[in-house]
């Protein structure tokens, strides 16, 4: 039963975050409408979210342990609890950079302690990466709950208003919850050997791992998934917008099948893995990612002049592209949990530290890059451009394998 309160308790943490971190793209295309902000300055919001996350884990990774992973978890629900309800109070640009700051540097705690709990519910490499791969469903699952829960709060015919922001009144109660369960659920203590290193030596630890080629390897694996995850999904909701044209609320509506298509890939792949090896199965991914780039794009040009008047008559595209996201689930949790089978648990706040840093370049990265491509392209070559860091995946896959193998 513990186990159970356990694993719904940072269940619940992952689909609050999820909710909060996946809403950039909206609140991007929303800052474009309602407060007149240029896509380059928008894409930064994706700066603040994801440098925050980065420089936090950098320096937090190794503290994590020594104040518990449950005392880090209620720090970033109370975090995200107030600024939630400050947002739609003050309601300008610069308390939304605010927001995905204060997201950022809960998000980073949060991580490091979810993925440190999971290691400890775990005996086994298929264990932990059955486990890893729900919990990252059900964050997507709250990614699709988070784009169908902002469209009710945008007004499609008040395109200057600023009263979508009321939706972080309820995301606030929904954080308050989570860290009430958080507060009456068993989590056990690190082991004294994580409690008693320094401070120094801890971070010295992480600087050494980055160091190894092994991990080396993996670091930039994750840098390039969550590149081209974060490209596409970011500014998913503005391509609907401007590329299909679709209405604003349809267009994030239709960006929840992105979220679900990952959440059905992850929960999916959560089984699949049990009986088939992970690196034939993430190729066969990426080559039908690259597909569904160059089969799908070519359907955004030429569309029929009809005006769309809800997600039933949408133009073919706008369902088919997001679906690359149930081929591209599956990487980052199995990547993640090679990684994590590989290392002593002793040392997985430190290696988590490290995923959320490169996690978290990788996504300002790649926002920045599809948003400026983006303004000076157009959205169809921007979403051509994920093909490049899909490439040299396949090429870091193989070397992470080998990796791996030398490593065992």
């Amino acid at each position: 039963m513990s186990r159970f309160i356990i694993i719904s308790a940072i269940a619940a943490s992952y689909f609050v975050f999820s909710i909060l971190l996946n809403s950039v793209g909206t609140v991007i295309l929303q800052s474009i409408n309602s407060l007149g902000i240029s896509k380059p300055e928008a894409s930064t919001l994706e700066g603040f979210k994801d440098l925050s996350i980065a420089f936090v884990s950098f320096f937090v990774a190794s503290v994590i342990p020594r104040i518990g992973y449950k005392i880090a978890l209620m720090i970033g629900l109370t975090i995200v609890t107030v600024a939630c309800v400050t947002t739609p109070i003050v309601g300008s640009f610069l308390i939304i950079k605010l927001l995905f700051a204060c997201i950022g540097v809960s998000f980073a705690l949060v991580k490091v302690s979810v993925y440190s709990i999971i290691g400890q519910l775990s005996d086994s490499t298929k264990t932990h990466s059955s486990l890893l791969n729900t919990i990252e469903g059900i964050f997507m699952l709250g990614s699709l709950s988070g784009y169908w829960l902002f469209s009710a709060y945008v007004d499609p015919t008040a395109k200057e208003s600023t009263d979508w922001l009321n939706v972080y009144y309820p995301l606030s109660m929904m954080a308050l919850l989570t860290l009430l369960l958080i507060a009456v659920s068993p989590i056990a203590k690190p082991q004294s050997s994580d409690q008693n290193k320094s401070l120094l030596s801890g971070f010295v630890e992480m600087i050494k791992m980055s160091y190894q080629p092994l991990v080396l390897i993996f670091v930039v694996s994750v840098f390039l998934y969550v590149l081209i995850e974060q490209g596409i999904g970011t500014w998913l909701p503005t391509f609907n917008n401007e590329v299909l044209q679709l209405p604003t609320d349809i267009s994030v509506q239709m960006t929840s099948i992105f979220a679900g298509a990952l959440a059905l890939g992850r929960l999916l792949a959560g089984q699949i893995l049990r009986h088939v090896n992970w690196y034939p199965f993430l190729n066969v991914c990426l080559l039908i990612m690259i597909l569904i780039i160059l089969l799908i794009l070519p359907l955004t040009s030429n569309l029929p002049q009809v005006p769309v008047t809800s997600v039933l008559n949408a133009p073919a595209a706008a369902y088919l592209l997001p679906l690359i996201g149930l081929m591209m689930a599956p990487l980052y949790p199995v990547l993640n949990s090679v990684m994590l089978s590989n290392t002593p648990r002793s040392k997985h706040a430190a290696m988590t530290g490290l995923i959320v840093i490169f996690s978290a370049l990788g996504g300002t990265t790649g926002s920045i890059i599809t948003g400026f491509i983006f303004q000076e392209f157009g959205g169809t070559k921007a979403f051509y451009m994920s093909i490049v860091p899909m490439v040299l995946i396949f090429i870091s896959l193989y070397f992470f394998k080998n990796a791996t193998q030398k490593h065992h």
